[in-house]
Order: structure tokens, then C-alpha cells, then sequence
């Protein structure tokens, strides 16, 4: 049977043998060893029957009682009856052999003719007694000489099977070490050597498979599992070598898209933007030429934006196209990357492309999300093919133009509302400034005209001073722009700045002004500053103006929330209806700057009491 040719049961088998051999041994020796035991106090017994015969002898001379003999009978009576019958309580027995079975014959026959003499009284010879007993004792002591004998054989049997315990273990211990080497050394050894081949990159390896053990199913797992390295490494070289081509692909398309990105990015207007991207995707998709158009969602028109190697006869040619009328030029509503091949027979759709030479038209289009903004159009003399990565790629690169394109548009919107914005500021400066004396100027001339038609010299030179009054006033409102526009806030503090402006103030107006400052908030931004200095500028020119004042105080708040307030001692006006109204004293103007900055202006005044603008900035 196919088990009995396992290792394991090898071992067992030499394990058994080995065990009964050492129980049959280890038996023999405690059997042995149970005689010598058993000899021996038979040996002690014997000598005691000595010892009691001559008590017997010592307690007849000595006169003892009766009774004391006769309890020195009994206990001899039970020594000879121990000695023959043995103890089952402890090794104590009489090796029986012919002599020790002579001996005790002759021994118990020496106490059945000493035993009357201690049943009656004293003997009338002493001396025959005591010769009856010598002849007792060199009985005892042939029977000690022959259990003695017995035991010297049993000891020498001892020693015997003691030195063929020895002798066993010591061919025990050598034949397993053999045994050992022979079917588990050995085969490890040998399995070792191939690991450290399989180690090393040698998965040609193999090992002997004859052996019908445990060993042998071993070296067939092991060859086998070195056929599957094989296999699987060989496989795993050209994965790996797939993986390193997808990866190699992978890395050039995200250069690609790095590359062009960045140049996108750079690029600040669209010609050069679209001319740009035309070269560099020509490069990429290794085409022969390049067409960027973009649509005219108006028209519904495709126009030629950008080029790249293109014929020029075909870019004249293809300036302008209405979708459907060539292959290229999707219609919107179905735009989708394809190839196209370019093929005589379609010669009313690719009629230019056939007399370029072209083969092939990769068409990519151009999305903003759900808007398709344009067209790319590759262009390739031999025939073109688009996987899946190059078309994911293409449409990438597609969209990052859109965005491109978008952002360009966006920033000139910015730019567009940025001058739209100045050239509101700019219009409310001279809304309430300059054009409020030019009105007055013109006003003034009217009332000359007619003074100077009538004849009438006061009118003329009182309308001649309000007119050299109302230039001086315009000259003061360009000087007062001038200063708006130049001034710039601090960004460590405004105070500096207030207390320029006041300065300029007093010199311009002749009005005493007063700066109170109060709080620690943090220091305001250059841009809200620069607001808030105009806001304040806009309410010391009312004052100037319109208040008829003496004293001007502007009282700041460092937040948070910032504040600022102007007040004057001039001669105040109806609050309510200029709040109702938003218009005078520049109030809307004040109010636009403030509300650029998320600020709030509030006016406070009554007539009599003077007038308080109030600037107040979110926290």
C-alpha cells in the first residue's frame, strides 16, 4: 500500500522497534532487579533466624520464662514459614533453585529436631543443645550461600542487559542520525540548493521525484511550482514591458497636456493663442497639416482662425465654411471626434483635401461644456487611425483651448468693465464738480448776452464778476480733481493721508479743520483706503461749497467697524428731502464709492445746525 512508503510511517515503524526493544529491555532488567530485591531481604530474613537461634539458646541458659520461649519459638516458626512462603507486600522471596530448595529442606528438617527442646524444660545436656543448633545455623548459612549464588548470576544477567541497553541506545541514536540524513537531511539539503536557484532567477530547476514519500510529493509541488514560475515570469516580462509602453504613452500625454497648458496660459491674444496651439498640436498628433476654426454662432459659420502647414490655396479656399458643405465643419448639434478618409469618389465634401494630397481628417471639436465654440482638423497624407487614449487626448487639449479662449474673452470683459467703471468715476467727478460751474457760467453768460443787448453797463459787470468768480471756482474744482486722482491711501495708516487732505483743505477754503482720531482697529486696505479718502474729499468740497461754514471736524472711528464722519457749523438744509431725492451735494456719487467697498454713507443735517456725512465700513 502506497502509505506504507511515507516517511512518516517510516518513522513510525523505526519508532515502534525501537520502543519495544527498549520496553523488553527495560522489562527484563526491572524483573531482574525484583529478584536481586527479593533475594536480598530473603538474605536479611535467613540471617535473622540466626541471631534468633541463638537467642533461643541465650534465653533457655539464661533461665527465661516459658512464655518468652515460647514467643522466640513463634517468631522463628514465622521467619522459616516467610522464607518459604514469601512476601507479597514487599520484593521478599527465596530464588528457588535446586540447592536453595536442598538447603531449605535440610533447614527446616534441623528445626523440626531443635524445635522439642524448647517445649520442654531445660535439656540435662547443654551441650548437645547448642551442637543441634550450630547445626541449624550452617544450614542458614547454606541456603544464604545459595540465594547469594542465585543473586551473583541475577547481578551478572544485570550488568549483562545493562550493557545491551548501552550498546542499543548508542545503534539506536547512530541508526536514526542515519536514517535522518537518508530521508529528511539529504532531501532538504537538496531543496534548499533549488529554492536558492528559484532565488536567483533559475526556474529551470528541478528535483528527483522518485522517492514514495513526503519528500517526494515535495519535489513534485516544488517542480511544479517552478513550471508555473516560469510561465508566470515570462508572462509577467511582457506585462511589464505592456505596462512600461502604457506607462511611457501615458507620461508623453501628460507632457503634452503640461506642455500645452502652459503655453495656453501664456499666450495673451487669440491670434497668437490659436497659431500657437495649431503648431504645437501639429507636432503632437504628428499630422501633416493643422486647421483651427472657430464658429460664428450668429451665422452659423466656421472661420478659419489659425493653420499650420496648410496650403495656403486651401486656406483661402476654406476660410469661411457653412456646416454641411465640407467634411469639415460639423454641424453643432452632432459635433463628435472622427476620422474621415479622404476618398476620390467624395470628392463634392473633400474636393480641396483631394487636391492637396491629403488621406485622412481627423476631426476633433472644439466644447465649452454643452457650447461647441470650434473645430480642430488634423490632416494626414497617409492613411490615420485614432485609439481611444489619442482621441480622450485630443479632446483634452480641445477643451483646454476652449478655456483658453474663454478666459481671454473673460479678462477683456474685465478690462472692458474697468474702463467702464473709470469712465463713470470720472463722469460723476465732473458731474459734481466741473459741470455745476460750467453751468453757472453759462447761466451767468445768458445774463450777460441780454445785459449787453440792453445796454445795461451794472448787469454787465455784475454778470462779468459771477463769471470771474465761476472761473475761479472751476479752476479750484480741476485743482481739487487733480488731487482726488492722485491721491493714494497708506497701508500702515489713513490718518497721514486725512491729514494731508485737511491740510489742502484749509489752504484752499480758508476753513479751520479739525482731525479726531479714536480706537486700534486694524490698518484699512490701499483700495479701501483710497475710497474712503475720496468719500471724505467729496464731503469737505460740499462744505466748501454749499455750507457757508467755519469750522470743519472729521472724527475716524478705527474699528471695528471703521467710521468716518464729517461735520461742519455751516448752515444745514432739509435732511429728509435730500435723502429722498439721492441726488445733491454729490450724495449719490459718495454713496456709489461707498457702496464699491461694501460701505454705507448717512446723512445728518438741519437747517441752522449744520450737516454730518457719516461713512460707516462693514465689519
Amino acid at each position: 500500500m502506497r502509505w506504507r512508503g511515507q516517511l512518516s510511517f517510516k518513522f513510525l515503524l523505526l519508532g515502534l522497534s525501537l520502543l519495544l526493544l527498549a520496553l523488553v529491555s527495560i522489562g527484563m532488567t526491572m524483573w531482574v532487579t525484583r529478584q536481586l530485591d527479593g533475594g536480598a531481604a530473603a538474605v536479611n530474613e535467613a540471617g535473622r533466624l540466626r541471631m534468633q537461634a541463638w537467642r533461643l539458646v541465650s534465653a533457655r541458659h539464661g533461665g527465661r520464662s516459658e512464655d518468652e520461649i515460647q514467643q522466640l519459638v513463634a517468631q522463628m516458626n514465622a521467619s522459616i514459614e516467610l522464607l518459604y512462603r514469601g512476601d507479597k507486600t514487599r520484593p521478599l522471596f527465596v530464588p528457588w533453585n535446586e540447592p536453595a530448595r536442598a538447603s531449605f529442606a535440610e533447614l527446616s528438617q534441623s528445626w523440626q529436631t531443635l524445635q522439642p527442646y524448647w517445649q520442654t524444660p531445660a535439656p540435662a545436656d547443654p551441650q548437645a543443645l547448642t551442637r543441634l543448633v550450630d547445626r541449624f545455623v550452617r544450614e542458614v548459612e547454606r541456603l544464604v550461600s545459595a540465594i547469594e549464588g542465585t543473586m551473583t548470576r541475577l547481578t551478572a544477567i544485570l550488568n549483562l542487559f545493562q550493557f545491551f541497553m548501552m550498546g542499543l541506545a548508542v545503534v539506536a541514536a547512530v541508526f536514526t542520525l542515519y536514517v535522518g540524513y537518508l530521508y529528511v537531511i539529504d532531501p532538504l539539503q537538496r531543496l534548499r540548493a533549488g529554492l536558492r536557484q528559484v532565488e536567483q532567477g533559475d526556474f529551470e530547476v528541478r528535483l528527483d521525484e522518485q522517492a514514495p514519500d513526503e519528500f517526494g510529493e515535495v519535489a513534485a509541488g516544488f517542480n511544479h511550482m517552478t513550471g508555473r514560475l516560469r510561465s508566470l515570469y515570462g508572462g509577467l516580462e511582457a506585462k511589464v514591458r505592456d505596462k512600461t509602453r502604457d506607462l511611457e504613452a501615458q507620461r508623453a500625454r501628460l507632457a503634452a497636456l503640461y506642455e500645452v497648458s502652459n503655453f495656453l496660459t501664456e499666450a495673451d491674444t487669440l491670434e497668437a493663442l490659436a497659431q500657437g496651439f495649431a503648431q504645437k498640436m501639429r507636432r503632437l498628433a504628428n499630422a501633416d497639416a493643422v486647421a483651427v476654426r472657430w464658429s460664428d454662432e450668429a451665422s452659423q459659420r466656421y472661420l478659419m482662425l489659425a493653420s499650420d502647414c496648410l496650403p495656403q490655396e486651401l486656406v483661402e479656399e476654406e476660410r469661411c465654411l457653412v456646416p454641411g458643405t465640407c467634411a469639415c465643419g460639423q454641424p453643432m448639434a452632432n459635433a463628435r471626434t472622427r476620422v474621415i478618409p479622404i476618398i476620390p469618389a467624395d470628392d463634392k465634401l473633400l474636393g480641396h483635401c483631394i487636391k492637396a494630397g491629403y488621406s485622412s481628417l481627423v476631426s476633433v471639436p472644439i466644447r465649452l461644456q454643452q457650447r461647441v465654440l470650434g473645430e480642430l482638423d488634423l490632416f494626414y497624407r497617409n492613411e490615420a487611425s485614432l485609439t481611444s487614449d489619442e482621441q480622450g487626448l485630443f479632446d483634452a487639449l480641445a477643451g483646454h483651448l476652449a478655456n483658453a479662449v474663454e478666459n481671454l474673452r473673460t479678462e477683456a470683459l474685465v478690462r472692458e468693465a474697468a474702463v467702464s467703471e473709470e469712465r463713470a468715476m470720472l463722469a460723476r467727478e465732473l458731474h459734481d464738480s466741473i459741470a455745476q460751474s460750467l453751468a453757472f457760467m453759462k447761466i451767468q453768460l445768458s445774463l450777460l448776452r441780454a445785459a449787453v443787448l440792453r445796454g445795461d453797463r451794472e448787469q454787465m459787470l455784475q454778470s462779468v464778476n459771477e463769471l470771474d468768480a465761476g472761473v475761479k471756482e472751476g479752476l479750484q474744482d480741476v485743482r481739487e480733481l487733480l488731487v482726488h486722482f492722485r491721491t493714494r491711501g497708506h497701508s500702515d495708516d489713513i490718518e497721514q493721508a486725512l491729514r494731508s487732505t485737511l491740510n489742502k483743505f484749509e489752504h484752499q477754503s480758508g476753513l479751520k479743520a479739525h482731525l479726531e482720531l479714536s480706537g486700534h482697529g486694524v490698518a484699512l486696505h490701499s483700495d479701501v483706503q483710497l475710497q474712503v479718502l475720496h468719500v471724505v474729499q467729496e464731503a469737505l468740497s460740499n462744505v466748501r461749497k454749499h455750507a457757508q461754514a467755519s469750522e470743519v471736524w472729521v472724527k475716524v472711528v478705527k474699528g471695528p467697524p471703521w467710521a468716518f464722519a464729517v461735520r461742519d457749523n455751516g448752515r444745514g438744509f432739509d435732511a429728509a428731502a435730500v435723502n429722498g431725492a439721492g441726488t445733491s451735494f454729490g450724495l449719490q456719487g459718495m454713496r456709489e464709492r461707498a457702496a464699491g467697498i461694501g460701505a454705507e454713507v448717512r446723512l445728518a443735517s438741519t437747517p441752522g445746525q449744520g450737516t454730518e456725512v457719516v461713512l460707516t465700513l462693514p465689519q
